[in-house]
């Protein structure tokens, strides 16, 4: 006869199940606050290097007031989220115990996102010396890159049990095609 688990087991393992969808829900949280400040920072860059464009007082009072916003949200948002949406979800990924395909995958694409996050990093650094390597329509092309990982990594993790690797892939070529078309017809409009 298979012994019965003792109350302290089935406490554990209450606690355990409970903690997991705390942690979930911060890791939940971190991803918002982190794409956020992914979204909002290239705007900043696209208005700053944009300033870079007008007359010599405006130029002076746009960049510095442009600085401060973009290192506050930089350093004191966008990073911090990154770093405790890595600490979070690694911690959900322990909790939640064998690893299926699906969610390599859904690694895959976070890898590829904390890429992204370095490029914007790197642009952050330029900025704040001065250099300004892009031009506002490179920007907002560049902009669109947390947006393609956005609609990757929820989708797959909605619909990772009914959805194909193919139509995944054709549904996401597709979003990115729109997403460039769109753009275009700013740019249009903007002139």
């Amino acid at each position: 006869m298979g012994s019965k688990p003792k109350k302290s087991d089935i406490e554990k393992s209450d606690i355990s199940h409970i903690m997991y969808f705390y942690i979930k829900a911060l890791h939940i949280i971190f991803i918002v606050t982190w794409f956020a400040g992914m979204f909002y920072i290239v705007r900043l860059f696209i208005y700053n290097t944009e300033a870079q464009e007008k007359d010599e007082l405006e130029k002076q009072i746009l960049s510095n007031q442009f600085s401060i916003m973009i290192k506050r949200l930089w350093l004191g948002i966008t990073w911090p989220s990154a770093i405790l949406t890595l600490i979070f979800g690694g911690w959900v990924a322990y909790l939640f115990g064998s690893i299926p395909t699906w969610l390599w995958i859904k690694l895959a694409l976070v890898a590829g996102l904390y890429a992204y996050h370095f490029t914007l990093h790197k642009i952050y650094k330029d900025e704040s010396k001065g250099i300004f390597k892009y031009t506002s329509q490179q920007l907002r092309i560049w902009n669109e890159g947390a947006t393609v990982f956005l609609f990757a990594i929820v989708m797959l993790v909605t619909v990772k049990q009914s959805m194909s690797l193919l139509w995944g892939m054709i549904g996401l070529v597709a979003f990115i095609a729109i997403l460039l078309a769109a753009i275009r017809i700013y740019k249009t409009l903007r002139k």
